[in-house]
């Protein structure tokens, strides 16, 4: 890990906190976005401008935005770091924002990415509901955990591990965040689901979540681990005909058809990121949005814990 200064006075300075493959994502994006890009590892990385630790980085580095991309049981001891620094520039926090709620310092500019608000087939869908009744809301996620990385051993990684933000109501959490975006917020909760696999983890590795919203009336969530064929898909159905939206196919179904949408694995985090550097906080998830996803995890446990439905606080 290699220590450097800021060359480039005029370029917009993102710090990166955490280089794991997230970290390493948005080091790359941003420097095609035209920045100059230091980052924050507590491990031995090879990167031009490197620092062991945050205040050290904040020191030497002149930070317009910064994203923290650490392990998510992290997050909370950077964000008070970066306060007690006085950072007050421009924030990302990688998704979810906690791994369990807690009093977090207030930053004027920050946003958590829950990036796939910016993915097509989803804006397409917000727009689609907007002139529709919306009557029940079904929403999938699925993906084999050994396949995420091929080049490690999935017992490793921080999904095996429930007390470093594992499993999936926080990996998933993506469909947590554009339900309430796209239904409003729940009023009562229930789950079923834990660890049911043979997969060697300490996390819950399938979840079934059924929730009353504000615009729905029956919704239901479902994410898990296990399955050898990826899915993520929403299917509406409303006053006006059914909408499913397909983000691994790229398309939006309707009674009028079906739309196809080009969406590379980069061009939502690019979005985000152009959103973050724009100062569009309007098209990013708020951090009160994003501790009411932690709400939604704690109440999917707590109703798995006691078999029971949740009513929201």
């Amino acid at each position: 890990c290699k220590t450097g200064i800021r060359r480039e006075l005029s370029m917009t300075g993102v710090l990166i906190i955490g280089y794991g493959s997230i970290g390493q994502r948005h080091a790359r994006l941003f420097n095609e976005l035209g920045c100059e890009v230091a980052v924050v590892s507590r491990r031995s990385v090879t990167y031009t401008q490197c620092y062991r630790a945050i205040p050290e980085a904040l020191s030497a580095f002149a930070a317009d935005a910064v994203v923290i991309a650490s392990a998510t049981h992290e997050h909370a001891s950077d964000l008070r770091t970066l306060a007690a620094h006085g950072f007050a520039g421009k924030l990302l926090v990688e998704k979810p924002l906690t791994h369990v709620r807690e009093d977090l310092p207030h930053f004027e500019h920050a946003a958590v990415a829950y990036n796939l608000r910016f993915h097509p087939v989803m804006q397409a869908l917000s727009v689609a509901l907007q002139e529709r009744k919306l009557l029940a809301f079904d929403a999938r996620i699925g993906q084999y955990l050994p396949d995420w990385r091929p080049d490690s051993d999935y017992r490793d990684s921080y999904s095996a591990d429930r007390n470093q933000g594992g499993g999936v109501l926080c990996d998933l959490s993506h469909e947590l965040d554009y339900t309430a975006w796209l239904c409003g917020p729940w009023s009562r909760l229930t789950a079923l689901g834990g660890q049911l696999s043979h997969l060697e983890i300490t996390s819950e590795d399938v979840v079934s979540i059924l929730m009353e919203t504000a615009a729905c009336p029956a919704v239901s969530i479902h994410l898990n681990y296990l399955q050898d064929v990826v899915q993520r898909q929403v299917v509406a159905v409303t006053d006006d005909g059914t909408v499913i939206a397909d983000m691994i196919a790229g398309t939006l179904t309707t009674k009028d058809g079906t739309q196809h949408f080009d969406c590379d694995r980069d061009d939502t985090y690019l979005a985000q990121n152009k959103a973050l550097l724009g100062g569009d906080f309007d098209a990013l998830c708020s951090m009160a949005e994003g501790l009411a996803a932690v709400d939604t995890i704690e109440a999917a446990r707590r109703a798995l814990r006691d078999k029971q439905w949740i009513t929201a606080p």
